[in-house]
């Protein structure tokens, strides 16, 4: 169906027994039309800026997580996309989207989007010249991590969720559904041990039309193939209030920005109040140390 012929609201009416199950679901049509225009126009810009080395915050090819170096071949991403000296203040607004919001609230069982807590906002692109994949990984759980204890870490509660939105046709993430809820068996093991970017049996790759959203449990097990066709996604987190952890681990990834008290003046009142909940749950941590370096 022509997604321009449905009207956009701010009902999800996702399958949540499918998203329990599965560790992922799609959503249609996130954005207005005239705001799904104007992020296509924002992102070419901050595009350019990272392929131009105008913008240092880029995901360069060759490395998987950050730290990434200052420079390299190509790049696959670009961060930090609300950062007030990239000068695009759309991406506050589509970060605070309404379908983005209900729909994160409906993954964590909460009221309203004013329990959420604001995190990162980042763009996965395709690189120019040099195709680029991501090893299977957890975001959360290292993969060295043994099967009993795997298996304990991935029944903590869900405090957070994170999605995809395309821009343009994207095929790039490939997951294992329903390797949120247990550990890697022994077949996944063994093949990982040997190429950690090997097929595993029962993946599949997640196809996004413009407009359409993945959102997924971060601890289910996926990688991702970048080859040169076109591909600009945006990539955000968002957690509940009141998870010190999560807002430690935000607030070390370069983004000392989100601490200035300007920084939530053009959000209007939710993201006012999601972003005054990172704060909050920042402060209230004891232990300023780095525990999150992936």
């Amino acid at each position: 169906m022509d997604s321009s012929r449905k009207p956009h609201g701010v009902s999800t009416g996702i399958d949540l027994a499918a998203f329990e199950r599965d560790g992922f679901v799609i959503v249609d049509d996130v954005l207005s039309l005239d705001m799904l225009e104007a992020a296509k126009e924002a992102c070419e810009i901050a595009v350019e800026k990272g392929r131009k080395e105008e913008w240092p915050h880029r995901r360069i090819v060759g490395k998987a997580f950050p730290p990434w170096p200052p420079s390299g071949p190509d790049i696959w991403g670009i961060q930090h996309l609300m950062h007030p000296d990239l000068k695009l203040p759309i991406f506050k607004q589509i970060y605070t989207d309404p379908k983005l919001l209900s729909t994160a609230c409906a993954i964590l069982s909460l009221p309203s989007a004013e329990n959420l807590q604001l995190e990162l906002f980042n763009l996965l692109i395709n690189p120019h010249t040099t195709p680029f994949s991501l090893p299977y990984h957890r975001d959360t759980i290292p993969a060295a991590t043994l099967p009993e204890e795997e298996a304990k870490l991935l029944t903590r509660p869900r405090t957070g969720t994170q999605y995809n939105l395309a821009l343009y046709d994207d095929a790039c993430l490939i997951v294992v559904p329903g390797s949120h809820k247990r550990p890697k068996t022994d077949e996944e093991v063994t093949t990982l041990k040997k190429n950690e970017k090997a097929p595993l049996k029962d993946e599949i790759r997640v196809v996004l039309k413009p407009n359409q959203a993945v959102f997924y449990e971060n601890d289910i097990l996926h990688r991702a193939e970048y080859d040169t066709k076109k591909r600009v996604t945006l990539h955000g987190s968002l957690g509940k209030e009141g998870q010190v952890g999560r807002a430690r681990m935000v607030l070390q990834h370069g983004v000392e920005y989100l601490q200035d008290n300007n920084f939530a003046e053009e959000m209007g009142d939710t993201g006012k109040r999601m972003w005054r909940n990172l704060i909050d749950g920042y402060g209230k941590s004891i232990d300023k140390t780095n525990i999150h370096d992936i």
